[in-house]
């Protein structure tokens, strides 16, 4: 029987990072108190492969990491310190690398097309009978020959194959994307075939009892995630998906799993450190210095249909294919408008329709809701009353209805990732904290109550849901977004302090959305080097899609904005400012960076703590937050709070709450398993508490500190709690009961309490 989580680990294995290097952490890990070391795939992916995520080969282990032997030694060192392992498994994609032969499944597709054993591993549309293969640089580029191959650059192809070599940009492409990345191409893992021999190394090394748990990526891409899942369902430990729930969207109730990777956590904690205060003076001050939108709405409509229009073209052109044989009488371009409108106003990821199944309600609700924001702007209401039933897989089956359901799926989801976090998100920066994976722009800040009622729910519903504050995905780390929050409380400030930055500064040739992000990236990542600046920069003007992007560069404009910024950090008076308003709201930052981490660690759920996020973490977007992580200091630092040592700074007293919540989680699983306890504040100053209890241990975080600065602290706001005296296990103070917070919140803004024997 597996063991059940309490506290996982993520690492990102990488050549140079893997299996060895992971097993030399076994102390350390053990020490800090996780009970699974939580692993980035480690499937045989492109040589070379930073994050593991376009496997080559499902039947072996990644070289580059150790192989299987290293794997395994890897395994017993971690069991030896009392950790287990969870991974990260990739279903929905497989990798077209170059050279092409490093797929054998794809390369005997190239060779054989619809006729080889490996065609029913792949989402591909047979109707032109080759597979398009969109390699090449220009139209009118092709293969050269050499030998029993082609060669094109990295390139390599079978000769006399069914496929077609063919420009990047084809919009003919005809199979399955990861969202826009034609280099990887969909798995059909709904097929058992397929599905055993995907799995097989993993599922073997679960039954051996070396794997006890799995982070399914991707859901949203599979065909029938219920289905997936329970083909997963035996005795396979603990499994999460990495499922974005949007606004109040809930998990499906019969998928068979933990529960999420934690992004909806990671919302609503973060929200909590908002000001809701701050929200109407920093929308003026957004359109103000920016000329953009009071409203996040109309920007998300417009990247939306940007990501049906110019990205995923192939996608949409598939699927009105489809939808033109269910209804012949139709004018194709007249479909093709209708499909766009429902995917554009897709409220959700996706709904989860399963062909010959009834709709469930929520599905039907999500799809209602699309087909009524369609219909205000499309011109023939009778067509779409049409489509919606066959979304919806309503009236009648075949095989090309039962299709057209499963992809409409398959599309809105890459649509809404594509459109709203990797466009919208850096299209409209009015606090840059909320842009987040899985979050809502317009969602300014989390009441108390609602945080509250959040977790009610887990608790009741999906109690070993995971819950993070910063994965290899996120767009920037916890605690850039818990300094960013500080400007909630401080507006006037901020905004006067950008005025002054833009001012010394020469002036922008940057777009203004990417000049007001440029500043509030400085200040919450600072310091921050003109590496790293440049390296978030061009990701952002590119994901922004709106002068520049990945696929139509304006490289005169990307070197304006580079220099640009090359120019802010190397003005010392100008940087000197920065460095004195970042200190200016240092301590808020720590206050919040501390009282997020141990409401995360604490509430319903099992923490997930991402690599070197122990300590501060101020990385941004990958590959930003894949840098080495020093090791070293963090034993040490362990090592002397463990001697008694006091913390010295925002570090130490994070790796302080870190290590003693998941240890405490260790040793008191039953506290942590049960119900989750609001506790009530009394007082002038109750609103910036947040406390609730565990089982054993109640556990008390301070929220909007500038604000409670500003009020004169604490006064006379105590705990409601009885019982007592009560036992700091963070200060090693105690307290009587009837807890004042201006006593227990003296030393830390956190408490950790346990009654006292």
């Amino acid at each position: 029987m597996s063991r059940r989580p309490t506290g996982t680990y993520r690492l990102q294995l990488r050549r140079g990072f893997g299996f060895a290097e992971a097993g030399e952490l076994a102390g350390y890990l053990a020490a800090l108190g996780v009970s699974h070391v939580y692993l980035s795939p480690i499937l045989q992916a492109t040589p070379g492969s930073a994050h593991g995520y376009d496997v080559v080969d499902h039947a072996r282990i990644s070289d580059d990491l150790g192989g299987e032997e290293g794997f395994r030694a890897m395994a017993a060192r971690m069991r030896e310190h009392g950790l287990s392992i969870i991974v990260d498994v990739v279903p929905n994609h497989m990798a077209i690398p170059a050279p092409e032969s490093l797929n054998r499944q794809f390369w005997d597709v190239m060779r054989r097309g619809a006729d080889s054993p490996y065609a029913r591993w792949f989402d591909i549309d047979w109707s032109q009978g080759v597979v398009v293969v969109p390699v090449l640089g220009s139209p009118d580029d092709e293969p050269r020959p050499d030998g029993d191959v082609l060669r094109y650059h990295d390139h390599v192809f079978p000769r006399e194959g069914r496929y077609r070599p063919a420009y990047w940009r084809e919009p003919a492409l005809n199979y399955r994307r990861f969202f826009d990345i034609s280099s990887l191409i969909g798995l059909r893992v709904e097929d058992p075939e397929v599905f055993d021999a995907t799995h097989a190394v993993l599922l073997r090394l679960v039954d051996q009892g070396l794997i006890d748990g799995l982070r399914i990526d991707h859901p949203d891409g599979l065909a029938d995630p219920r289905g997936y899942l329970r083909r997963l369902e035996r005795p396979r430990g603990w499994v999460v998906v990495e499922k974005i729930l949007t606004g109040d969207e809930p998990l499906p109730g019969d998928w068979p799993c933990a529960g999420t990777t934690g992004y909806d956590a990671l919302g609503m904690v973060g929200g909590l450190f908002v000001d809701p205060a701050g929200e109407k003076p920093l929308t003026e001050a957004y359109s103000a210095l920016t000329g953009g939108p009071a409203d996040f709405t109309e920007v998300e409509r417009v990247a939306r249909r940007f990501a049906a229009e110019r990205i995923l073209v192939p996608e949409v052109r598939r699927l009105t294919a489809l939808l033109t044989r269910i209804l012949p009488e139709e004018d194709p371009g007249a479909l093709r408008e209708v499909l766009v409108e429902l995917l554009v106003a897709m409220p959700v990821y996706r709904a989860y329709l399963v062909p010959g199944e009834e709709p469930p309600a929520q599905a039907l609700e999500i799809v209602a809701q699309a087909a009524a924001e369609a219909r205000a702007v499309l011109p023939d209401g009778d067509l779409l009353d049409k489509v919606v039933p066959l979304v919806l897989g309503l009236g009648g089956r075949d095989e090309t209805r039962d299709e057209f359901v499963v992809r409409f799926q398959q599309t809105s989801a890459p649509m809404t990732a594509k459109g709203v976090e990797d466009t919208a998100f850096y299209r409209w920066s009015r606090l840059a904290a909320l842009n987040e994976v899985g979050g809502d722009p317009a969602r300014f800040a989390v009441a108390p109550e609602d945080f509250h009622a959040y977790c009610a729910r887990i608790a009741a519903d999906w109690p070993r849901t995971m819950t993070t504050l910063s994965t290899h995905d996120t767009k920037r780390q916890e605690d850039v977004r818990a300094r960013l929050a500080v400007l909630s409380e401080l507006p006037d400030e901020w905004v006067a302090a950008v005025g002054r930055w833009r001012s010394r500064a020469p002036e922008s040739p940057l777009e203004p959305d990417l000049d007001y992000l440029m500043w509030q990236t400085i200040a919450g990542a600072w310091p921050l080097p003109p590496d790293r600046l440049r390296e978030y920069l061009t990701k952002a003007m590119r994901e922004a899609k709106t002068r520049t992007s990945w696929t139509d560069g304006d490289p005169a404009y990307e070197e304006a904005v580079l220099a640009h910024a090359d120019a802010v950090l190397s003005d010392p008076t100008l940087t000197a400012d920065v460095e004195r308003f970042v200190q200016r709201i240092t301590p808020y930052a720590r206050v919040n960076s501390l009282g997020q981490k141990l409401v995360q660690l604490a509430m319903p759920g099992v923490p997930d703590v991402y690599q070197g996020c122990e300590l501060t973490g101020l990385s941004l977007v990958d590959p930003d937050n894949r840098r080495p992580v020093d090791y070293a200091h963090r034993r040490e630092l362990l090592a002397d709070l463990d001697a008694g040592t006091t913390p010295a700074d925002l570090d130490g007293e994070k790796l302080l709450v870190t290590s003693r919540l998941l240890r405490m989680r260790e040793q008191h699983p039953e506290w942590f398993d049960g119900p989750y306890d609001p506790v009530a504040a009394t007082g002038s100053a109750a609103a910036h508490a947040v406390a609730f209890r565990r089982g054993g241990v109640v556990i008390v975080a301070t929220r909007l500190p500038a604000g409670l600065e500003r009020r004169g602290g604490w006064a006379d706001t105590h705990l409601d709690l009885p019982g007592g005296p009560w036992h700091d296990v963070l200060t090693d103070q105690s307290y009587p009961s009837g807890l004042e917070l201006s006593g227990v919140l003296r030393l830390l803004p956190v408490a950790v309490l346990i009654e006292a024997a």
